[in-house]
């Protein structure tokens, strides 16, 4: 049996970093990452981009005009962010082919690396059950929550380098959680795009990841019923406990995957749960 052709990968290393890892200034020193998702000080998005200036990034804050623009220009001054927000919506193609201009206009060549932390979840009657909803709802989540990863990275491809890596967030998926409903679905097909994407990129020295992350009180989190309730056993049920109010351990792990300090590491999904995804229960 004659094994397939491989695609022609980038030369040299595929996982070669773009740029060299400085200790003395931070893991993610001379780095550029372009972040969606800061909305709130809570935000998982925001931890994120706070440790990875204090690590020597330099970050650029995307938001959608009707959904926070003038919030998230508001926060990026506390996370230590000079550079104004781009606005973007990934659900508008104008927004999604206009993206690359809006980062060079901010004076960037490249961009190391992406944190995508878009997920939404339409207000409508859910008292029917999970197969009552409509399919308008259902594919404003679907697009928002899982589709957005791929068209994000696509809009950015030009400007990735060898080396960049671009990290998704995620929560659980291998369970139907109370509550998540379309959304847990969705995050299951974000998870397998992170697969794929990974796939398509790896000879081009590209990584992506997803991190699973434990239940976070976060603003979405507010809209998802029964989350309260599903956080304060996770710290029951996780081996090293769980704090649903500390985004340390998340922030922690995005950055890790951002720098270059895991550069075999792509089409894969890192729980940072306490080690509950690990464990059964008796019920």
């Amino acid at each position: 049996m004659v094994s397939p052709a491989r695609k022609p990968r980038t030369a040299g290393r595929a996982y070669a970093p773009q740029v060299e890892s400085d200790s003395a200034g931070g893991l993610l020193q001379g780095r550029r990452l372009v972040v969606t998702g800061v909305l709130t000080e809570a935000s998982l998005a925001s931890a994120v981009v706070r440790l990875a200036v204090e690590q020597g990034a330099e970050v650029l804050l995307t938001s959608p005009l009707c959904r926070g623009l003038s919030i998230t220009s508001r926060m990026a001054p506390r996370l230590g962010v000079e550079a104004d927000v781009v606005e973007f919506d990934v659900t508008l193609p104008d927004d999604l082919a206009s993206l690359p201009q809006a980062v060079r206009d901010a004076g960037w060549d490249r961009v190391d690396g992406v944190v995508h932390a878009i997920a939404y979840l339409p207000e409508v009657d859910r008292s029917g059950g999970f197969a009552s909803l409509p399919w308008s709802a259902v594919a404003e989540t679907f697009q928002t929550a899982a589709w957005s990863l791929a068209a994000l990275t696509g809009a950015l491809r030009p400007l990735l380098p060898a080396g960049s890596s671009v990290v998704a967030l995620s929560s659980d998926t291998t369970r139907a959680w109370p509550g998540q409903d379309w959304l847990g679905v969705s995050r299951a097909c974000l998870e397998s795009a992170v697969r794929y994407l990974a796939r398509d990129l790896g000879p081009h020295g590209i990584r992506v990841n997803v991190v699973s992350c434990g239940p976070q009180r976060t603003l979405l989190a507010k809209a998802v019923p029964g989350h309260a309730e599903l956080a304060a056993g996770w710290d029951e049920r996780a081996p090293l406990g769980w704090d649903a109010g500390d985004r340390t351990a998340v922030a922690r792990a995005v950055v890790a995957l951002l720098s270059d300090w895991l550069p075999a590491t792509t089409g894969s999904v890192i729980h940072v749960d306490g080690g509950a995804h690990a464990v059964g229960t008796a019920q």
